[in-house]
């Protein structure tokens, strides 16, 4: 079978990073969203290696993900008060019509950019 063709633990030929192959990343590496999910962020680590995986969906055909040290990561920082009402006041803009002005009770679609009754009424306006 031979070696994957992303395995380059040296990095010598993926710029200097570390390149393992999809699920072969060695212990102790994880991506953000492995470490957000044990509470854990990067803590402004550098990034210490990398997964690459070929892809139909990407444009190039690889997709990257990065891998930080596990043991270099720090908590995530709590919820203050005022990060809860940056939070609440941004997701309520995203659900408020900008036709109408109501809140939609959700986000709005991004190709309408209103609420859907408003999207119906200026189609059959138009």
């Amino acid at each position: 079978m031979g070696i994957p063709r992303f395995w380059d633990p040296t990095g010598d030929r993926h710029g200097g990073t570390p390149t393992y192959p999809w699920r072969m990343a060695p212990t102790g590496y994880l991506t953000k969203r492995q470490l957000r999910a044990r509470g854990l962020r990067p803590g402004g680590q550098e990034v210490a290696g990398q997964i690459l995986w070929r892809s139909r969906r990407s444009t190039g055909g690889v997709r990257a993900a990065y891998l930080y040290r596990l043991h270099l990561a720090k908590p995530v920082r709590p919820m203050t008060p005022g990060r809860e009402r940056a939070l609440a006041a941004a997701n309520r803009a995203r659900r408020t019509c900008p036709g109408c002005g109501r809140d939609a009770g959700y986000v709005l679609p991004a190709h309408l950019g209103t609420c859907l009754p408003c999207a119906g009424s200026t189609a059959l306006a138009a």
